[in-house]
């Protein structure tokens, strides 16, 4: 169902990776539970995640292998306990940071420990129910689970590397060499598939808890999809390539607030008038599949439904780029008619041409409006307050922004003054003044990264757009999510009419 003006809320954007817990990463586990709880306490019904995809280049959920896999690295271990496919000796040996996901040691021993999960339900561990659940998981995702465990299982023959540098009978898809790999990695392929299993069963479990606290789940998809991923190897004919499976024109955008430069992201472009022959078939999948996880989805890059920054493939930067149409509101008649009015936040920042609020008004979808960004101008600035329309979800910032202290530790003189006049800061505590702000305004939704509601600096921002190192690492610890943090969003949530129903 469309999300309405009239409903009224609050959340909290937070990454499962981002959890605290033993195990190097954030996860599907006790802690995922108990903070689904915290806002369940605290009458605060959104919960704001990135893509749950299993991360490629640069470990950036928006560059996924896959756009229906799931991050295998999210899996619980003490889940895997509770379902006899582990022991607890196989989680011990290896000691973690508590408060960054090292990404290089863990990914290993998450694979480490997932091999021994499938070679124990191979040997019938598990419990009596889980090869029929197996199976039938098997069926009813099959239509991009075998690609997907195939295209894993090649990566891992060819060490890693990027389908584009594989032997050309793969690249191309032949069906002789797909036929002679499948039977080649059988058992590599049902590992994979296997994982991805363990993923969504522990998902579903967080997902039904949600609900029945009455916190709604709020995923995120990104416009593009990452080169080198099974979406594009799997349907070559949908992107923009060359004969040898190589991007003409890759996405990004001009230059903006994050880069004078642009950004170059690199993925390759949709061929519109593929999906549109299909009647974007692919894209009604892509956006269902979201759905199945989540209860309401965010769009990343909207606008390029409107228009979108074409970049030759072989430009050094962004600047180079065009600007096209993209395939407008045909688009979004043809996902009605196959999903009805689905729930979506649309993601419209940047300079924008008249061509992007124009379809966001078409298709009735809120837009968004940061905070942080009020403030480098004057009083006609569409990101104050005072210029929130009902419909549109608000942030203090999203997980490309600074911290919001970090924003105020760092902003130029003349921001810093206008912040000060328009939040009438004290300067005590300028980001509760940020939050009292964004909470008493009209936007439907007021939502905060959690590392605001814990007052943290620059060294808690989890990714800074255009750079490729350091990024999607922060994690809360455990002493954050406390009885406090629950009674700061009561309170926030009471005295600006954002309380979630109880249930």
């Amino acid at each position: 169902m469309r999300l309405r003006s009239s409903d009224r809320n609050a959340g909290v954007i937070l990454h499962p990776t981002s959890l605290p817990g033993p195990y190097g990463i954030g996860d599907l586990g006790q802690a995922a539970h108990a903070w689904v709880d915290l806002l369940a306490n605290s009458s605060t019904g959104l919960w704001q995640v990135l893509p749950l995809g299993p991360t490629g280049y640069a470990d950036s959920p928006y560059q996924c292998f896959s756009s229906f896999a799931g991050n295998t690295n999210l899996i619980s271990p003490e889940g895997l306990v509770d379902d006899e496919l582990v022991d607890e000796s196989d989680l011990v040996g290896e000691q973690w940071p508590p408060h960054t996901v090292a990404y290089g040691r863990l990914i290993p021993w998450k694979r480490k420990l997932l091999e021994v999960a499938f070679e124990r339900q191979r040997a019938g561990g598990g419990g009596p129910n889980l090869a029929a659940d197996l199976e039938a998981f098997r069926r009813a995702q099959a239509w991009w689970l075998d690609e997907f465990a195939l295209f894993m299982a090649l990566k891992e023959r060819h060490g890693g590397g990027p389908w584009i540098d594989w032997p050309r009978e793969l690249r191309v898809r032949e069906p002789a060499a797909l036929s002679a790999a499948r039977g080649a990695e059988r058992d590599t392929i049902e590992r994979h598939v296997f994982s991805q299993f363990l993923f969504f069963r522990q998902w579903t479990t967080l997902k039904q808890h949600a609900a029945s606290r009455n916190v709604r789940l709020i995923g995120d998809i990104p416009m593009f999809v990452a080169a080198d991923s099974a979406d594009v190897w799997s349907r070559l004919d949908l992107f923009r390539l060359d004969e040898e499976g190589r991007p003409t024109v890759v996405a990004g955008v001009p230059p903006d607030y994050f880069s004078p430069t642009g950004q170059l992201w690199g993925n390759p472009l949709y061929d519109w008038d593929r999906h549109a022959a299909e009647d974007y078939d692919w894209w009604a999948r892509r956006l269902g599949a979201t759905l199945d996880l989540v209860d309401i989805v965010r769009i990343d890059h909207f606008r390029a439904f409107a228009d979108y920054w074409e970049i030759p493939a072989d430009a050094e930067t962004a600047i180079t780029g065009r600007w096209v149409d993209g395939p407008g509101m045909a688009f979004f008649e043809a996902l009605n008619r196959r999903l009805g009015d689905v729930p979506v936040i649309a993601e419209d920042l940047g300079d924008l041409s008249p061509a992007v609020p124009a379809l966001l008004e078409d298709v009735g979808y809120p837009g968004m409006r940061i905070l942080q960004f009020a403030f480098d101008s004057d009083e006609s600035n569409e990101f104050l307050p005072d210029h929130y329309p009902v419909r549109c979800v608000a942030y203090t910032g999203t997980h490309d922004n600074d911290t919001t202290l970090g924003w105020w530790n760092n902003a130029p003189r003349a921001e810093a003054a206008f912040a000060k006049r328009y939040l009438g800061l004290d300067g005590t505590d300028p980001v509760e003044a940020f939050l009292e702000t964004l909470w008493a305004s009209k936007a439907m939704f007021a939502l905060a990264p959690l590392q605001d509601l814990l007052r943290l600096d620059s060294t808690a921002r989890m990714n800074v757009p255009g750079t490729t190192d350091g990024n999607w690492k922060w994690r809360a610890s455990a002493d954050g999510l406390s009885e406090a943090l629950a009674e700061q969003l009561r309170d926030l949530n009471r005295r600006h009419h954002r309380l979630a129903p109880a249930r």
